[in-house]
């Protein structure tokens, strides 16, 4: 009964996941599916909100520690050099010139990651770092998959921002 409302809550928020959910399968159980959803969902909500303007950025503060680190070792080296070494637009939005109204749908991948599919035809990935410590549950972004080949945001920043 408990997987029954959990998949009417993601059906009632318009989120459907694109896997079956089955008890024996290796898909992520629906709670977990569920607040990894909705950690996405409020992270681009707060960017609407403020218009990317938020400082730190809201993907910095949605991050877990090793991006956060993966971060800082970007600013660290625009602090040293003057130059950037980031991808060079925003990531959440995968455009240089955000479209902060532009439709777009959240689902969970078989592998766990969240899709984010844009109006504008881009599709975004996060991986999310989850735990439930205390009974307190919380999801935190651990790297953003920049395209189709899997390249990770993280793993960029570590290896150019030297």
């Amino acid at each position: 009964m408990t997987i029954y409302h959990s998949l009417t809550l993601l059906l009632t928020m318009g989120l459907v996941a694109t896997y079956p959910v089955m008890a024996d399968s290796i898909a992520p159980a629906p709670t977990m599916t569920a607040m990894k959803i909705a950690t996405i969902t409020k992270m681009y909500q707060q960017d609407i909100d403020n218009e990317g303007m938020d400082n730190p950025t809201v993907l910095q503060q949605y991050a877990n520690t090793e991006l956060q680190a993966a971060m800082q070792a970007e600013r660290d080296y625009f602090d040293q050099t003057q130059m950037s070494c980031h991808v060079g637009y925003d990531v959440l939005w995968n455009s240089q010139d955000p479209d902060y109204e532009q439709d777009k749908q959240f689902a969970v991948t078989e592998q766990g990651l969240v899709q984010v599919s844009l109006a504008k035809g881009s599709q975004i990935y996060y991986e999310l770092s989850c735990s439930d410590s205390d009974g307190k549950a919380d999801c935190q972004v651990a790297d953003v998959i920049l395209d189709n080949d899997g390249r990770s945001l993280r793993k960029h920043l570590l290896e150019t921002c030297r």
